[in-house]
């Protein structure tokens, strides 16, 4: 065994006794156990070292355009609380809040009206007039007005006994209904057989038009679709910073660019991305400078053409964000817009803030437009589906 060892070493007394120890027969069964007990630490630090995970790789931060993937969502954010109000809230809990959104209008319109009909008071011509007059004067507009008054001229005139206040408050809600569903259909959404459904947002600055893009995103992932947000207004700094909030809050994407970007090249790119990633919903923001009506009819023009170019049929709906706290200008942002784009509906938002909530009536019968959703409060759930009847009967009664 140690024939290698040099002659030199093997003559020493040293070694003679060492050699002779080596020999003996009871070095083996030594060796033997030395051998076995290193196997089994060398067996125990492998195994120890396989349980430990690789390192993710980290992506970096995604800053707009094509060229970087989103990082996924974070398990924490599987389902955030904007999407968690929304899967638990029930049909009970929304009418309560939406009566609670127009108490405002409804009060206005009860008490003005209570100084000439419902409290026992004759009901005449003159009645109707002063009735004429309350309407109007509460931004429902002249043809609504016309159309109520007209409802009770037929239903109480000439009745032997005046009409209570519930008698009236229901005859003015089913007036409501018909005048803003005159057809008895809610419009039906354009929705693609496949392939994104691309929506494009609009409406003039400080409306609520971002915050609303942000809870119908929080509102199609309750639905169980994949959702993809354009940053389009590249005029406002704040607007893609705050879309980004959203995108980061949902877990959903981005697609953005700097600031004073060309506002078409984010949504080819934005249409682009839902394509490849098979996204369901596609909403894109949009700049909202109306002083300047010239240059956004440019804009929201060229950026229609390469939506359509990208993606035949695109953008599928075009909804104007209004704020019902702003009354009948209101009214005049419905008319601009309408030059500008080709609407296909709006979404009506601050119904909690103001007592003006009437003028979506006197919009919707004047503009023929539907109306998709409607916000009374500031969480996400509190932007849903616009429904006729529920409103008008929150709104009387």
């Amino acid at each position: 065994m140690f024939q290698f060892i040099p002659n030199a070493f093997a003559q020493s007394k040293e070694a003679s006794v060492l050699l002779s120890w080596t020999d003996s027969e009871a070095m083996w069964p030594i060796c033997a156990l030395l051998l076995v007990v290193m196997l089994v630490i060398i067996r125990l630090i492998m195994r120890k070292s396989s349980k430990i995970a690789p390192a993710k790789r980290v992506e970096p931060a995604h800053e707009g355009g094509l060229s970087s993937r989103p990082s996924e969502p974070s398990p924490t954010y599987a389902k955030p609380d904007d999407i968690q109000e929304i899967l638990l809230d029930d049909a009970t809990s929304w009418l309560h809040r939406l009566r609670s959104g127009l108490s405002k209008t409804r009060q206005q319109l009860k008490d003005n009206l209570l100084r000439f009909v419902g409290g026992g008071q004759v009901f005449n011509d003159q009645t109707l007039e002063q009735v004429h007059e309350v309407l109007y004067r509460s931004d429902l507009g002249a043809e609504t007005a016309d159309h109520l008054v007209a409802v009770l001229r037929k239903r109480f005139l000439g009745q032997p006994e005046p009409p209570t206040w519930p008698l009236i408050a229901s005859a003015l809600q089913e007036a409501v209904v018909e005048a803003m569903d005159h057809q008895g259909l809610e419009a039906p959404l354009a929705r693609p057989s496949e392939g994104p459904w691309v929506i494009l947002v609009v409406g003039v600055n400080g409306v609520g038009k971002t915050t609303s893009i942000g809870k119908l995103a929080a509102r199609f992932v309750a639905e169980g679709k994949s959702v993809l947000l354009g940053a389009g207004d590249t005029y406002r700094a704040a607007a893609i910073e705050q879309l980004q909030v959203w995108g980061d809050r949902l877990g959903v994407p981005v697609i953005k660019h700097q600031q004073g970007s060309d506002p078409a090249s984010v949504a080819f790119d934005a249409v682009k991305a839902a394509k490849s990633r098979g996204i369901d919903v596609l909403l894109i923001d949009t700049a909202g400078r109306l002083h300047n009506k010239q240059e956004l009819m440019d804009e929201l023009a060229k950026v229609k053409r390469v939506i359509a170019r990208e993606l035949p049929g695109a953008p599928h709906e075009t909804w104007l964000v209004i704020d019902a706290t702003t009354g009948q200008n209101a009214v005049q942002q419905v008319r601009a817009f309408e030059e500008l784009v080709q609407l296909t509906g709006l979404v009506v938002t601050k119904l909690d803030g103001t007592a003006k909530g009437g003028v979506i009536v006197g919009i919707k019968r004047r503009f023929k437009l539907p109306i998709r959703y409607i916000g009374v409060g500031e969480k996400a759930s509190d932007l849903k589906e616009f429904s006729y009847r529920e409103y008008a009967e929150s709104l009387f009664v």
